[in-house]
């Protein structure tokens, strides 16, 4: 991405100085993180979480005093819909936004907006893209005002400084560090994971030497008589040519040579050690076996969600909504929310039941219960049906007291 036309026209002559953090460090963070990445399994955790949170569905709301979410006509939603900016769909923009999460324990993304007056005179902004950031170093600067800034530098040298308001800034692990996530210097904290990742390279590097091992020394040949070692090349030759030619599996031998044999019996490192390292890596990024093979049930989806998956949807959208939005439009119910519809795995038979429960109760339109079972949307499809076996609370309350009435009157007439 081109950077340099990204921030055209934030450059400040303001005078800044480095934040003071109440730990005493200096915010001055190096963006790296690669060391645990060429491990194959630490891989395939953060490509199943970042692949199942691409399929969040980004939008901007105005929630109600009542709850009722009604969807804003926005330059936000435009970029949501299919493309956040030139160079991405929206898939693609959340999927890298996870995997740097995930690399660096810190995710930065740059709104760029444009400073537009509506027909009361008021002023607003109107996004025109949201764009990744990769920076290597991260420094956090105050004014004489004492309001945060972002001095971000990139690969290639460059420098820009951003208001830290403007930045949506996503973190992983915050815990000791004031201001970033990871480690107490801001770096991504995978100190007992190497630990693991080491024994684990350690015991498939055995692996690989006992196989080929086993392959390669097959026997010994003695020879039986003091040669230079012109004469012992000579005589392997010929006792391999004479290997080559036995095609009855017998071969003959002089009295100059005796053949020893080599029983191989590599040490195999056991299925229950192997199978415990790899857990071990999968329980760091809450990610299990069957989730990772994509075997899995019900069950086993919905514990992914609520344990991996979903404290990701929530700073998703908390962290977007606290930058795109002032604390007057917050007030106003203004909210960026990810909904996850697509992630929500469910078998035939729980679909069933979803549209058996929620159906006979008049919570689903008819197009909503086509698009669970994955049918296409119908005309007038968003009306609502639900089972006449079912009465409201109230009204049963009613029926059932002028029922007792009736009983305790005894129908006779007397009174």
């Amino acid at each position: 991405m081109i950077l340099g036309n990204l921030f055209k026209g934030n450059k400040t002559n303001q005078q800044f100085q480095q934040a003071r953090m109440l730990d005493g460090y200096s915010p001055i963070f190096s963006q790296f993180g690669q060391n645990v990445y060429s491990s194959d399994v630490v891989q395939m955790c953060i490509d199943v979480i970042a692949t199942e949170c691409s399929k969040l569905k980004p939008k901007h709301l105005r929630i109600d005093s009542e709850g009722m979410h009604k969807t804003v006509n926005s330059s936000m939603n435009r970029l949501f819909k299919f493309s956040p900016n030139e160079l991405m769909t929206t898939r693609d923009f959340i999927e890298k936004i996870i995997w740097q999460l995930y690399l660096n324990f810190n995710a930065f993304i740059y709104p760029m907006y444009e400073i537009k007056t509506n027909a009361r005179g008021e002023k607003y902004r109107e996004y025109t893209g949201f764009y990744p950031l990769n920076p290597t170093v991260v420094t956090f600067l105050q004014d004489q005002k004492q309001d945060i800034f972002l001095e971000l530098q990139f690969a290639n040298g460059t420098k820009f400084t951003l208001a830290y308001a403007d930045v949506i800034h996503l973190r992983k692990k915050f815990s000791v560090n004031d201001v970033m996530g990871g480690g107490q210097d801001g770096q991504p904290d995978n100190e007992a994971l190497l630990k693991v990742l080491t024994i684990n390279d350690s015991v498939l590097q055995g692996l690989d030497k006992a196989i080929k091992t086993s392959l390669s020394v097959r026997g010994i040949i003695n020879i039986n008589t003091m040669m230079d070692d012109d004469a012992q090349k000579a005589e392997r030759k010929k006792f391999e040519s004479a290997i080559a030619s036995g095609q009855t599996g017998i071969m003959a031998m002089d009295l100059k040579g005796d053949y020893v044999d080599i029983k191989p019996n590599p040490k195999i490192v056991d299925k229950d050690t192997l199978e415990f390292l790899q857990n071990k890596i999968l329980n760091f990024y809450g990610v299990s076996v069957p989730i990772l093979t994509g075997d899995y049930n019900d069950e086993q989806y919905q514990a992914f969600y609520e344990k991996t998956l979903e404290p990701l949807v929530i700073s998703l959208g908390q962290a977007f909504s606290k930058t795109m939005f002032s604390q007057r439009e917050l007030d106003f119910g203004n909210e960026i929310v990810f909904y996850q519809k697509d992630m929500m795995y469910l078998s035939t038979k729980a679909k069933l039941d979803l549209l058996k429960t929620a159906g006979e109760q008049g919570l689903l339109t008819d197009n909503q219960k086509l698009a669970l079972l994955g049918y296409p949307p119908i005309r007038d499809g968003d009306k609502r049906t639900m089972s006449l076996n079912y009465i409201d609370v109230e009204l049963a309350n009613a029926y059932q007291m002028g029922r007792k009435n009736t009983t305790n009157g005894g129908g006779n007439g007397d009174e």
